[in-house]
């Protein structure tokens, strides 16, 4: 065991990609999972989404790791779900010390050619998403006088990328939400990050090449133009950066942004 022995973990998004890396990470160092996650397909992006079989198969591997897990299918766009799933989180494990607010999508557009529809759907999953979760998350962190959120940004949070608009505006999004709330809940104890990968070797990047018609490397290789010589980083970086931010050794970090970007904003 490690850092997060009998810590609880909120992870939004959780049943594929980054969010699953992190719960099965974490289970296995101790800490307690509330994997919350739609498991449906939604009419945008086109690409597939995560499903209940994807959540149960989650659940199966934590317990097979020893660990403890709570599993949630729902939507971040909807406040009862979240809030049922926070109220249950906390009657399970007896505390939310830790946020993953992961849950997002992307595509691709021009930002005139979006329908409104799509704009929406980014905006409201992504940004919209990530404070919903925190609302119903903060009070318990209040109470307890303590906890770590961190809000999964990307890049694409701190420059522009062609046809990306919509994204790029929901990842700046969470970083103004990074700073604003880390000056709210100083005084409570509650540090709050943001952390900004470059292209990251997942699901979505196999969907985002099932709409381009061309190839995940491609995907990534065209989005980012990283100086290090990876097309992408694994999931395995990403626990890597998560286990340091939440753990007690970044315990003065908050209000930041953390860059894992393989060399990409300093060209």
């Amino acid at each position: 065991m490690g850092d997060f022995t009998n810590k609880t973990v909120f992870i939004t998004g959780a049943a594929k990609g980054q969010g699953r890396a992190v719960a099965l990470a974490l289970a296995e160092d101790g800490a307690n999972i509330i994997a919350f996650d739609l498991g449906e397909k939604i009419p945008f992006p086109a690409y597939n989404r995560s499903s209940n079989d994807d959540l149960e198969k989650l659940k199966d591997d934590v317990i097979a790791k020893g660990g403890k897990i709570l599993i949630y299918a729902g939507d971040v766009r909807k406040a009862e779900d979240v809030k049922e799933a926070v109220d249950r989180g906390i009657q399970e494990f007896g505390s939310i010390d830790i946020l993953f607010s992961n849950a997002g999508i992307a595509a691709y557009g021009k930002t005139w050619e979006l329908t409104e529809e799509e704009w929406d759907a980014m905006i409201d999953i992504n940004l919209r998403g990530g404070w919903l979760v925190s609302k119903y998350v903060i009070p318990h962190m209040i109470e307890q006088k303590k906890g770590v959120i961190i809000y999964n940004s990307s890049v694409a949070g701190l420059r522009g990328f062609n046809r990306m608009g919509h994204y790029s505006a929901s990842k700046h999004g969470l970083v103004g939400l990074t700073k604003s709330q880390a000056i709210e809940l100083a005084p409570y104890g509650i540090r709050v990050v943001s952390l900004h990968p470059t292209g990251v070797n997942t699901p979505m990047n196999d969907g985002l090449a099932e709409l381009e018609g061309t190839t995940p490397t491609e995907i990534a290789e065209r989005s980012a133009g990283n100086l290090l010589r990876t097309p992408w980083l694994e999931t395995e970086d990403i626990v890597e950066a998560f286990k340091y931010i939440a753990s007690d050794r970044a315990r003065f970090l908050t209000g930041s942004q953390f860059v894992l970007d393989a060399g990409l904003l300093t060209a």
